[in-house]
């Protein structure tokens, strides 16, 4: 009997019985589902972050206080203020090639306001400089960029979020107009490209003034600036430019020879290494919880198995009756049992595919599609069919035909 003849029966089989291989499709199907629909949407947000930080480049690092971690920070390791007098020594000290940029909050959910028009009160405030959108990653939509000008006099001048734009100016170009946002009054000079948001999380929604201008109004007060960034002429350059900022960093914030730093320096790479980790045990701890129900699944096709044996027992005698060896019955069943998980385990994971990426939908941006655990899936519900399968295959190959042939 060869192999298509033997799956064709098979099939005929499961067909003959369609109420009782529909359940016991069902718990393959949960199980395979719930494991690729956990590492789909963990891959999903890896790809999302991955992205993101590929936006900056790889030849850009960050200045921190503390030591950053996924998931929080180290307060073991939670550094004094990094303050933009510092930054400023920085920006001095350094060589040319070297592009030092800053972006720090300076208030939170407030409005903006031009004339009747106002937008919800969920924009951020922030100040930055001249060297803000190839440092961070942004575009212009319209008007003109922060200029190392308007950081040295301080000038009351602001870049717009997209939505914030359209926002307060609907039907006429925002750039010369005066805007009132939060306690301070700016003229929009500029338009940022509208980025994906994720997770709650909007660079849209954000308006850029001078830094120094906002700290003229807000105040210093021992504040940190939140984000330092660095950019290398070339990736091959940042381990260079690195110790290159980490002495003048020391220099500038006093730390003696021999002491370790209190701040620390932040590449890409050590985001992704970071991310990688915290998401790889994620999705490790949802293929758990799915390869239970997947032993569960096994045992439920071990007992609809041993169902089929009986109810097929003067099946087995007519076939042995005709020359059929044990090791054609065994084959058969064990055969029965791989054809059902693999139709469970591809329907998992085809269900699984679509609600894991359901994140990528809600959020577009863009979708994964977990190849490694398909493959894992389906050589597993293989595996779970060998091995639940085979003793009710065996029980079946072991039948007596002659008595087989007088049971009722």
């Amino acid at each position: 009997m060869s192999v298509f003849e033997s799956i064709r029966m098979a099939l005929t089989a499961l067909r003959a019985n369609i109420l009782r291989s529909a359940l016991t499709l069902l718990g393959m199907v949960i199980g395979v589902f719930a494991v690729i629909a956990a590492v789909t949407a963990v891959e999903v947000i890896e790809v999302y972050f991955e992205e993101s930080l590929q936006i900056y480049g790889s030849s850009t690092f960050s200045v921190e206080r503390y030591e950053s971690q996924i998931g929080g920070r180290d307060r073991e390791k939670y550094h004094p203020p990094i303050t933009w007098e510092q930054v400023i020594r920085l920006k001095r000290a350094l060589p040319g090639g070297l592009q030092v940029s800053v972006d720090e909050d300076f208030d939170w959910v407030v409005k903006a306001k031009y004339a009747e028009r106002e937008t919800e009160p969920n924009l951020q405030l922030r100040g930055t400089d001249e060297h803000f959108l190839s440092n961070f990653g942004f575009e212009m939509a319209a008007g003109r960029p922060i200029t190392a000008q308007d950081v040295q006099y301080a000038r009351p001048v602001a870049v717009l979020g997209a939505p914030v734009a359209e926002t307060l100016f609907p039907n006429q170009s925002p750039l010369g107009k005066q805007v009132r946002i939060g306690r301070v009054r700016l003229e929009v000079i500029g338009v940022l490209d509208e980025k994906a948001t994720f997770l709650g999380f909007d660079p849209n929604t954000r308006v850029y003034a001078p830094i120094s201008y906002m700290l003229s109004t807000y105040g210093d007060n021992g504040r940190n600036i939140a984000s330092v960034s660095v950019r290398a002429p070339s990736p091959q350059t940042v381990g260079p430019a690195q110790e290159t900022v980490m002495a003048q960093m020391r220099t500038i914030r006093k730390v003696r020879p021999g002491d370790e730093n209190n701040f620390s320096l932040e590449t890409n790479a050590s985001i992704q290494d970071q991310l990688a980790s915290f998401t790889g045990s994620l999705g490790i701890a949802g293929a758990a919880i799915g390869l239970i129900s997947l032993l569960a699944a096994g045992i439920g096709i071990m007992n609809i198995m041993l169902v089929s044996v009986t109810e097929r027992t003067r099946e087995i005698g007519i076939r042995k009756a005709v020359g059929a060896k044990n090791w054609h019955v065994l084959s058969q069943f064990l055969l029965e049992a791989i054809v059902l998980c693999q139709i469970g385990g591809l329907l998992g994971i085809l269900l699984g595919a679509l609600a894991g990426n359901g994140v990528a939908f809600f959020f577009d941006i863009s979708m994964a599609f977990p190849w490694v655990w398909a493959g894992i899936a389906v050589t597993g519900v293989t595996f779970i069919a060998i091995v639940f399968g085979m003793y009710p295959a065996f029980k079946a190959s072991r039948l007596d035909p002659i008595e087989s042939l007088r049971y009722e």
